[in-house]
């Protein structure tokens, strides 16, 4: 239970969380005590009988743009980036289990061996059943982001919700972190957004979210409890519809 309300005000949401969030204050892989607390967070809103979707990013692994921008040809470095993602959900996995807490890994590209092919039906029936379902391998494709990724699943699986983590407590007019006079803005439209290059996710993800009228909220995933305190309704961070 929150302040905010006794129930979730969302029963199917999805997580877009980036690979460098893993990290905490390291330079680089996963802080233990980082993605236990969050598996903590997540699991005990899956006891609360919320079905949560989640894609994880692999900036703190691999990043394939940045590999491209240094010489390799991009395909091959999207392709390293997606299996990095792989890696960041196959730990998020170990630790939500951990906790006691069914989940199941559905990658897009396949990797038999280590978890399930990406399939829209079985992933809404795991969510059915109360398991959390990671989606690793972004879409599968390169020159698509997983914040692309994020979007399409989000409307594949009738998400009610996206919610972007982030470094920062929401959208801001510039770089809070260098410039002391940006704006938090508690409310923006998908066309904002876009006309005013905020850089929330990529273009190719807003338009799929606001073509599709998926609400969208970004907000900072390190503040403990914000992402409960989101589910059952309280007004945190920045939503975007």
């Amino acid at each position: 239970m929150t302040e905010t309300g006794s129930q979730p005000i969302y029963k199917r949401v999805l997580l877009k969380l980036s690979g460098e969030a893993l990290m905490g204050d390291a330079d680089y892989g996963i802080q233990p005590e980082v993605i236990t607390r969050f598996a903590k967070e997540i699991s005990e809103l899956n006891a609360q009988g919320v079905e949560l979707g989640i894609v994880i990013g692999g900036g703190n692994i691999f990043r394939g743009a940045g590999l491209a921008a240094n010489g390799m040809e991009r395909v091959s470095a999207d392709h390293m980036g997606m299996l990095a993602t792989v890696l960041n959900a196959l730990a998020l996995q170990d630790a939500l289990e951990q906790q006691g807490t069914f989940c199941r890994v559905m990658s897009a590209i396949r990797i038999d061996e280590v978890c399930e092919d990406y399939l829209r039906r079985r992933a809404i029936r795991h969510l059915e059943k109360g398991r959390v379902v990671i989606f690793a391998a972004g879409t599968g494709n390169p020159f698509f982001t997983t914040d692309s990724a994020a979007s399409l699943r989000a409307v594949e699986i009738g998400a009610e919700l996206m919610l972007k983590a982030t470094q920062v407590d929401g959208v801001y007019s510039a770089d809070p972190r260098k410039d002391p006079d940006a704006t938090l803005y508690s409310e923006l439209t998908y066309d904002e957004v876009i006309n005013k290059r905020l850089g929330v996710m990529d273009t190719t993800a807003v338009v799929m979210c606001q073509e599709q009228n998926m609400p969208l909220r970004v907000f900072d995933v390190h503040k403990k409890g914000n992402l409960t305190k989101l589910i059952y309704g309280e007004d945190i961070g920045t939503l975007v519809r």
